[in-house]
């Protein structure tokens, strides 16, 4: 991997690519900037809610009981990720992740203030006042801000975003949201603005192990070197002697400042900029196109390449049973759980008026806003006596409740027990156990 001691100054271009990457993109960034303010019934459509314990979804809610759910969720997209990058190496690092994406976001808005990116290579040496300073200034204002504005909403996914605005506006928001909001903010900043590329290079893992899913079929962002060298230059200006003019373009577009002509390197992202620029630099040339492509190591050597291979398929089955089994735990999640435990110590208690008596805590969760309280009661043993709370409500404070379970006629034997909780049209039973005192004949 090409090391980067000095900054990088990424010029941007034009291209196929770079419109993919674009049309990826952006409705990502409206999906994420969107959603966190859409509300059905009132209630947010996407919420990762800790107070009231539960996760909703599209306008569906899950308890955190059903993480397996968001477990298959993850199983299944890191199959998908193992599968684009059998097929065609780190196109979701180039096109789709949320570090890049952000990343194009802070290059575009220091273009857009500072000039392009020769220009700003060669201001580096000048000293930093006047209007450069001015720039330099609005540049960051902007970063932070934006910063700012993805912090706020990546908060709304797990507090309510009209409520944590109006907080805000009236100052009336607690320190640890304040504290939260403001590391959200410095790590975009730092992450998109300062440090960019170094993530790719140094804290990202999927760089280090994408060898592993990779082979000489995969096709990826491939410099062809039977074409290309030995490059034309001013010590060989043969127009024959090969199609690369060593014009570096390829180097100057890249995000993580690698020469593509160098091979494979792990920081490759596979977004297409240098294919872009490539290809521009060709049809000034008057050579063909697509001496940088998406190719194959096979492909390359002048080789048949196969997209289907064995592992390929096995990553997208894992996939598709992953996909198949999210699907059967969206349909068969719960609405309401309930948990009953016996009171540790004593099994049993002789009262004063003269019952036996078993004594439980009981807790009680409802994931439906249209639920708002459940009705405890006991099925099948007519003998038993409930006391408690007949009616608990669902606020899902994780609050465990005293109850007791008595009978003034102990059995011989242990007695299963049904609970029933009954919230709306929702039932659902829990099973438990009666202890009684053994009776001498």
């Amino acid at each position: 991997m090409t090391s980067q001691t000095s900054k990088i100054h990424v010029r941007l271009t034009e291209g196929r690519f770079q419109n993919l990457r674009r049309l990826i993109s952006w409705p990502l960034l409206l999906a994420f900037f969107g959603l966190v303010w859409v509300q059905v019934d009132g209630q947010p459509w996407l919420l990762f809610d800790f107070t009231q314990r539960r996760i909703v979804v599209f306008g569906s809610y899950f308890s955190w009981q059903d993480l397996h759910i968001m477990t298959g969720m993850m199983i299944a997209g890191a199959a998908l990720l193992f599968t684009l990058a059998m097929a065609w190496g780190r196109v979701w690092c180039g096109f789709a992740c949320p570090q890049s994406i952000w990343t194009w976001l802070f290059l575009r808005i220091e273009h857009w203030v500072e000039g392009r990116a020769g220009v700003r290579a060669r201001s580096d040496h000048l000293p930093l006042k006047g209007q450069r300073l001015l720039r330099r200034i609005i540049k960051h204002g902007l970063w932070l801000l934006l910063a700012l504005v993805t912090g706020l909403t990546f908060t709304g996914y797990f507090v309510p975003i009209r409520e944590m605005v109006m907080q805000l506006v009236t100052m009336e928001a607690s320190l640890p949201l304040l504290t939260w909001l403001l590391c959200m903010t410095l790590l975009t900043y730092l992450n998109a603005g300062l440090v960019r590329e170094q993530i790719c290079l140094h804290a990202c893992p999927y760089s280090r192990f994408q060898g592993v899913m990779m082979d000489d079929a995969t096709r990826k962002v491939s410099y062809d070197r039977l074409r290309g060298e030995p490059r034309r230059s001013s010590e060989n200006p043969n127009p024959a002697a090969a199609a690369c003019i060593d014009c570096t373009l390829c180097v100057q577009v890249c995000p993580t400042g690698i020469d593509i002509r160098d091979g494979m390197q792990a920081a490759c992202i596979d977004c297409g900029a240098c294919i872009d620029a490539c290809d521009q630099v060709m049809n000034k040339t008057a050579q063909p196109t697509g001496l940088i492509r998406f190719a194959s190591e096979k492909a390359l050597r002048g080789e048949a390449s196969r997209l289907w291979r064995s592992k390929l398929v096995g990553y997208l089955l894992i996939t598709l049973v992953a996909l198949f089994a999210t699907g059967y735990g969206f349909v068969s999640k719960k609405e309401l759980t309930a948990e009953i435990r016996r009171e540790r110590g004593e099994l049993f208690r002789w009262l004063s008026d003269g019952q036996l008596c078993n004594f439980y805590h009981i807790k009680v969760e409802g994931f439906d806003p249209t639920l708002t309280q459940v009705q405890v009661t006991l099925l099948n043993q007519p003998e038993l006596q409930l006391y408690g709370p007949e009616y608990l409500p669902l606020d899902n404070r994780g609050d465990w409740v005293a109850y007791r379970i008595c009978t003034a006629s102990p059995q011989v034997s242990t007695l299963p027990l049904l609970v029933q909780f009954t919230a709306n049209k929702t039932v659902l039973v829990k099973k438990s156990s009666f202890i009684t005192r053994t009776i001498s004949g």
